[in-house]
């Protein structure tokens, strides 16, 4: 009974997060970057494309352009993925087509390229992180990416960069530029929403100290440590490599934790898109 409530209440904010994110993202879209003319990349820039050749409203084209992508995704992606999107494309196109009588509420077109980029981004992120997406080219993606050697990220890329240059065709350079200024703040505001400030850290450190770091890490920072055993590729000498993640705020404090205790470590230190359990929670304590 508690699981089936505590599903259900799950399921409910899953669909409210998708559906505020529908509307910021409109907010963005409709009273920033359309009336200056700025376009997004994907299905919604090609849409807002073709809304300005032609007297059709742009959240009809948004809706009907994504439903080919949506069908491929059900069968190719799952329908879980396909319901969340369709739920958020149709907010969106509602959310849209109520917004584009109202004018657009910055006239300097850098500003609506910074704060529009910044406000959809936000609003992408939001269903983004709650499985959904506004954006079909995202589908051809994920499914191209299985049949070839290119990312997610480079099919998108590849396709945004011709949209651009068709921006550029239909409402000049200027426009065409100013709109790629507002993907790339966009997607820092999705990656601020996705990931947060905090962005975790992974550090690995190679030392024969690993007892006084993994201690002082632990003391200093609040944060947990695990300690692997393993070999020299060339001296073949048994070695302790020492794993612990901390936030991008640490990472200048866990540089000095090592540097006190071995200055002669190796260490390595990646970006971690996700962290769950353990301690990283932990706040430091010193």
């Amino acid at each position: 009974m508690k699981k089936d409530r505590h599903d259900r209440l799950k399921v409910l904010y899953k669909f409210s997060a998708l559906f505020l994110g529908s509307i910021i993202a409109a907010v963005g879209l409709e009273l920033f970057l359309v009336p200056n003319k700025i376009i997004d990349g994907g299905i919604v820039g090609i849409s807002i494309i073709a809304s300005y050749l032609s007297v059709i409203p742009l959240g009809i084209f948004t809706f009907i352009l994504n439903i080919p992508f949506l069908i491929v995704g059900y069968k190719q992606i799952g329908k879980t993925f396909v319901i969340s999107s369709l739920f958020s494309i149709t907010v969106f196109s509602i959310s849209v087509s109520l917004l584009h009588p109202i004018p657009g509420l910055i006239d300097d077109i850098l500003l609506a390229t910074i704060f529009g980029g910044i406000i959809l981004g936000a609003g992408i992120g939001l269903i983004l992180r709650n499985g959904g997406s506004l954006d079909g080219t995202e589908i051809v993606a994920i499914i191209l990416n299985r049949r070839s050697s290119l990312s997610v990220g480079q099919i998108v890329m590849i396709m945004n960069i011709f949209i651009f240059i068709i921006a550029a065709l239909v409402l000049g350079w200027n426009r065409a530029l100013y709109s790629m200024l507002a993907y790339f703040v966009a997607h820092k505001a999705i990656d601020v929403v996705i990931e947060g400030f905090d962005e975790a850290k992974a550090v690995m450190i190679v030392t024969d100290h690993e007892k006084e770091i993994g201690e002082a890490i632990s003391a200093r920072l609040g944060r947990g440590v695990t300690f692997l055993d393993g070999r020299g590729g060339f001296s073949n000498d048994k070695k302790t490599i020492i794993y612990s993640v901390v936030t991008r705020l640490e990472i200048s404090k866990i540089r000095s934790i090592i540097y006190e205790k071995d200055p002669n470590a190796f260490v390595t230190i990646n970006d971690v898109s996700e962290v769950m359990g353990g301690q990283y929670k932990k706040r430091a304590i010193h």
